[in-house]
């Protein structure tokens, strides 16, 4: 990683509002505040992995109170400077682990976010820490894509997702251990450059036995932010575990 930034640095950083661009379309954009609005029942939201406030931003502006954890500074930076960004508490911090004041009536982890924890341990973990940040009937949020293994052929652990003359970017699987990672080449006035980030893929099963360990059950799972179906052809989903009230 090579700085107190994990993967998401100044470089990282610096472009990836413009490198994630599908999710900062208003459509999804809007459609992900909706949903997590309306669970909030005029409640605070504890976002894992704020970012540059890509989601942040619009609950705050539907009069929803946001505080964030992230452990990069220079993402948070970029959140600050936005309109608005001044006015959202951000922890620095690993978001599997630290703790803020008070409780909330909804957390969340978005954009497959959960997979940055490469470990079953890491993981589990943040379940526990959503889960003691969370009042009696709030609700953890995470949104993660369905492992794609489907696109594996026999006998290969590699799937490209972009080729371009300039730029090539690949998921490696580890089937035995869950470990990927996403690759990218890109090259530059005649010069290559390379970039590893690793995630750990989990299955919906096992994110329910996560939640159980932690004290939550499940309350809803969808195939996206509009509430579609959940099928064994989605490609994503949006799962609600709920801390009983009792």
């Amino acid at each position: 990683m090579g700085n107190q930034d994990g993967y998401f640095g100044e470089r990282v950083a610096a472009t990836y509002d413009e490198s994630s661009g599908d999710m900062f379309q208003p459509g999804v954009v809007n459609a992900t505040a909706d949903f997590l609005a309306g669970l909030t029942d005029g409640g605070r939201a504890l976002e894992l992995g704020i970012g540059t406030g890509r989601i942040a931003l619009p609950l705050a502006q539907r009069g929803v109170e946001v505080h964030g954890i992230d452990l990069s500074r220079a993402m948070v930076a970029r959140l600050r400077a936005k309109p608005g960004g001044d006015a959202i508490g951000v922890t620095i911090g690993d978001f599997a682990t630290t703790r803020v004041d008070g409780t909330f009536s909804v957390a969340y982890l978005l954009y497959n976010t959960i997979m940055n924890l490469t470990t079953q341990a890491e993981q589990v973990a943040c379940f526990r820490n959503a889960a003691a940040h969370l009042e009696p009937g709030g609700r953890f949020v995470i949104e993660v894509m369905v492992p794609e293994l489907r696109k594996l052929p026999a006998g290969q652990n590699v799937v490209p997702f972009h080729v371009s003359p300039t730029r090539w970017a690949f998921d490696i699987y580890d089937t035995a251990t869950q470990a990927t990672s996403s690759n990218y080449i890109e090259v530059v006035d005649g010069r290559g450059e390379y970039r590893s980030i690793p995630f750990r893929y989990v299955w919906p099963s096992e994110l329910d036995l996560m939640a159980q360990l932690a004290g939550l059950r499940l309350r809803e799972r969808w195939g996206g932010w509009t509430r579609e179906a959940f099928t064994s052809e989605s490609r994503q989903h949006v799962s609600v575990w709920e801390k009983p009230a009792d």
